[in-house]
């Protein structure tokens, strides 16, 4: 396969990088993060909501193992290279970092955002208790936006399979 070129693609000391760039600037940084599969409203709602948020958004895209312990051997459907190309292409966001580990825990001390944001079908309660204590940690606020009712991955594939068998 041909590599696909990515300039908002960036590792950890990258982020970090343009982090420190956005903070001496006065800029505010907005982190959100998921598996984003296939891209769908819900995604595109949520990622254009989030950016709102600050001046900038920067996404941490689960990387393909972790997206198997998630959600399954079938998962994903397109590999953690794809899945950044597609999210870099929208123009509400501005990074894209992939990240390994099972939770963001180490991403978010090293990027210290201004606001973390989540999809509504989140409450502060599920979030992971070590990623919630680096969020508080780096004075974070936390915002949950509303969740749309009928958009998820997985429901999209089922629509897809449905359809390929007509």
């Amino acid at each position: 396969m041909h590599p696909l070129e990515n300039p908002k693609l960036l590792s950890l000391p990258g982020a970090v990088a343009a982090r420190q760039v956005l903070r001496r600037a006065g800029k505010r940084l907005v982190l959100t993060n998921g598996v984003f599969d296939l891209l769908h409203t819900g995604h595109l709602y949520s990622l254009q909501q989030a950016r709102l948020r600050g001046d900038a958004l920067f996404v941490a895209l689960n990387a393909d193992t972790s997206v198997r312990a998630l959600k399954g051997p079938t998962r994903p459907i397109q590999n953690e290279q794809e899945r950044a190309y597609a999210l870099a292409a929208l123009s509400c966001i501005d990074g894209v970092v992939i990240f390994r580990e099972p939770r963001l825990t180490g991403e978010i001390r090293a990027l210290r955002p201004d606001v973390y944001v989540k999809a509504g079908d989140y409450t502060l309660e599920k979030l992971d208790a070590g990623e919630r204590a680096a969020l508080e940690e780096a004075g974070a606020r936390i915002e949950f936006l509303p969740f749309l009712p009928g958009f998820s991955t997985t429901a999209l594939i089922a629509r897809i399979k449905a359809a390929g068998e007509v």
